[in-house]
């Protein structure tokens, strides 16, 4: 589907009230800036290198989506459901994910640098390689996530539920924020020296 169809499609659902269903729609490449996708069904949904830049998907439904090496920079997906989507190589820079499920998402290798992930459940997820720095996990729930190699530095981890977490190899800095108690070193991550830190 092209950007004006959708819009049309849109149009059309909100002069009867409501959201379109756009369960396992085809967005794939295209361009979504300025559209608002607020409570959209987006389930199995292929946005596939789709740029939602600064895009409203809050209380969206993106289970199962494929959002593979998409741009969702500055993007509202506060309280949004993305069990199971795969956002691999995604550019999540300064997202607000605040409260979203993220339970077992594939985010190896994103850019959630700055990003909101306070209270966000990213239970049994995938982060490896993933660029988490300066971001918010406040009290997220990271739970058996895969933590490997990820970018930490200047991240703040405070109350965040790191039960079973896989943090080999990932890296932090004096900037980084953790839970009482927490002892990265013994999670496996490393510590950066601070000559060579920017975050």
């Amino acid at each position: 589907m092209e950007r004006e169809e959708l819009i049309q499609l849109l149009k059309a659902g909100h002069q009867h009230g409501r959201m379109p269903d756009l369960r396992r729609i085809i967005l794939s490449k295209v361009d979504l800036r300025g559209i608002s996708l607020r409570k959209a069904n987006l389930n199995e949904a292929d946005l596939y290198e789709a740029n939602l830049s600064g895009v409203n998907l809050s209380e969206a439904s993106l289970i199962f989506a494929k959002l593979i090496r998409s741009i969702l920079s500055g993007a509202n997906l506060r309280q949004a459901n993305l069990v199971f989507a795969n956002l691999r190589l995604a550019d999540l820079s300064g997202v607000n994910l605040n409260g979203a499920n993220l339970s077992a998402t594939d985010l190896y290798g994103a850019n959630l640098y700055a990003a909101d992930l306070s209270e966000a459940n990213l239970s049994e997820a995938n982060l490896g390689e993933a660029n988490l720095a300066g971001a918010n996990l406040r009290r997220a729930i990271l739970t058996e996530a895969g933590l490997v190699e990820s970018d930490l530095r200047g991240a703040d981890l405070r109350d965040a539920d790191l039960d079973g977490a896989n943090l080999n190899k990932a890296i932090y800095n004096h900037k980084t924020r953790w839970s009482k108690n927490f002892s990265p070193s013994a999670a496996g991550a490393r510590k950066h020296a601070k000559w060579f830190d920017f975050f």
